[in-house]
Order: structure tokens, then sequence, then C-alpha cells
């Protein structure tokens, strides 16, 4: 049986998740409702999750050992973290909630394979990590944005949240920030400097790269020379970050098919109960060349597995 044959599969066996919609400007709904999970599709091993967290940093702190010189020339923007723990939505600040503890479950696979430790090998580029979808409305950018919020709470780590949906951003709004400039600038001016267009923000271990200005020539610019340039100096230049993606649906847009060249893990929320399962095959099939791939189930019915708020699938491909 192939992979792709056994992700489709595996989707028969409904595990239950927390997560909520919040992709292409639709609101997430009370998380509380449902139930989100990850499973991986290569064959690395899953450490227990943990409880972990950091306080909410105020937004004039100084900035840890591990920041950037250049930071403190970077536009500093505020997130709304009350609204979005009112959305039920994580924040770091290691309140236990269904939410927290699905994305802790998600994250460690992915932290494991970009940074290795206790005997784990790194994955090429596995600190670039792509959260797509089959279809818009998903709730891909939801569980972008909960999986950046929970990595920001790490002690060791952070990371780099890109809206990568070029065509219809929606990270921004959901985080209640302005932004302007940011991925598509870069890709058209000739390479300005990042420190003009990543926003730090008030949780010091988060960094936000906008989409942009919108152009017609985004497929090919992303395919270009200087998208894979781009993420070479990212990863230059954050080397405790983990860089989120949130890239447009793989079956609607070919941006996110070109996108996915240069990852090194893709996790694809497939949202319960909508999407057909020849479609999820169809989706993995544009994406079969990336080493790790793993799905997420997203609005599942909330069932408590393993004593857990939902649970982790585990297989190798």
């Amino acid at each position: 049986m192939s992979l792709i044959e056994r992700a489709a599969a595996r989707l028969s066996g409904v595990v239950p998740q927390e997560a909520g919609q919040a992709a292409h400007g639709t609101d997430a709904p009370a998380a509380a409702e449902h139930h989100t999970t990850i499973e991986k599709l290569a064959d690395r091993r899953l450490d227990s999750p943990r409880i972990a967290g950091t306080p909410e940093m105020p937004a004039l702190d100084p900035p840890p050992p591990h920041a950037e010189v250049v930071a403190a020339q970077q536009q500093t923007v505020r997130i709304h973290l009350d609204v979005l723990r009112a959305r039920g939505m994580v924040v770091p600040d290691g309140t236990p909630t269904p939410v927290a503890q699905q994305f802790r479950v998600i994250k460690r696979p992915l932290l494991a394979n970009a940074f290795g430790g206790a005997g784990k090998r790194t994955v090429p580029n596995g600190r670039r990590v792509m959260i797509t979808s089959a279809f818009p409305g998903e709730g891909k950018s939801f569980c972008a944005i909960n999986l950046a919020m929970s990595i920001a709470a790490e002690r060791d780590h952070g990371v780099l949240l890109v809206d990568a949906d070029v065509a219809r951003p929606s990270i921004p709004r959901q985080l209640g920030i302005d932004a302007d400039a940011g991925l598509m600038d870069w890709l058209l001016d000739g390479a300005p400097d990042l420190s003009q267009l990543v926003l730090g923000t008030n949780v010091d271990t988060l960094s936000i790269l906008p989409a942009g200005r919108r152009n017609d020539q985004a497929t090919e610019l992303l395919a270009s020379d200087g998208m894979s340039r781009l993420l070479d100096q990212l990863t230059q230049r954050y080397p405790d970050r983990i860089i989120i993606c949130d890239a447009p649906p793989l079956l609607v847009t070919t941006e996110a098919r070109v996108l996915a060249s240069h990852m090194g893990q893709i996790v694809l929320v497939v949202e319960a109960g909508r999407t057909p399962r020849e479609m999820v095959s169809q989706a993995l099939s544009t994406i079969e060349s990336c080493e790790v791939v793993g799905l997420v189930l997203n609005k599942a019915p909330n069932v408590e597995t393993g004593g857990y708020y939902g649970g982790y699938g585990y297989g190798a491909a």
C-alpha cells in the first residue's frame, strides 16, 4: 500500500481533535466544540506531551539573549492575547486548555525533527514547516496560529510566523494587528532589509512576516531564486526559531505546491466530515516528495483519548 493510500485509509479512524476555523476570513468558533490532532506519516518517534509554557511578556521588556541585534530596529505590534484567549485559542501563558494540550502534542515531533536532540537526527530544512490544506475553510490558519503560539511558549526556541497565503492573507486580521509590507515586497523590491519587514510582537519569542502586497505573478515569485534566498536568510538570521508558513490550499492554487519544495516538514489540515478521502489523497500526491508529512484532523467531535485531550496517531510510512 502506498504512502498516500495509507494516509487516506487512516482518516477512516477519526482521532478526536480540538480546533476551530480561522482560515480565509472566517472567525474561529469556540474551540471547546472541536478537537485537533496530528498523524505523522514519517518514521519519527513522539515525545510524551508535557505541560510547558512561558508567561506572557510585556511589549517593552528587553529582548531575550538569543534575539537578533536588529530586533531593536523592528516595528513591534501588539497581539490581542485576551481576544485570542476568549476565542479558545492558544496563548503562551501555560494555561492547560484542551486546545493548548492538543498543540503541545502536535509540536513535539516537529521540534524534534527541527532541532534533534536525545539521539534524534534533524530533518533537512526541518525548521521550515508549511501548514496547508486541500481546500479553503478547513482551518489551516487557525492551526498555524495556534501552533506558532504553542512553540512560542518553549523555553529554548522561538517561532517566526510567515503569512504565505499571499492571495488571501488572514494572519494579521486574526491576530488583530496592522501589517502592510511583507513577503511579496521582499521579492518584488529587490530584497530590502528584513528588519523592515519582520514584525516583533508583545510575545518576545514570536515574530511575524506578513504576506505584503498582492501580485499576479505570485506563483512565479514563490518559485524564484529570490524565495529560496529569502528562506535561507530567515533560517540563518533566526537560528533558534521554527519558521511556520501558512500556505494557500493545495488543490485550488499552485503557490503551495511551489512553496512545498522549500520546506522540510508539511502539516496538512483536513476538516473532519467534509473533505473527501480522494481529495486528501490528491492533495498528498502534490507534496509526496517532502520527507515529513503529517495530517491534522480538524473540527472532529470532542472526545478524550488516552488521558489527553485528543491523541496522536503514530505510524511508519
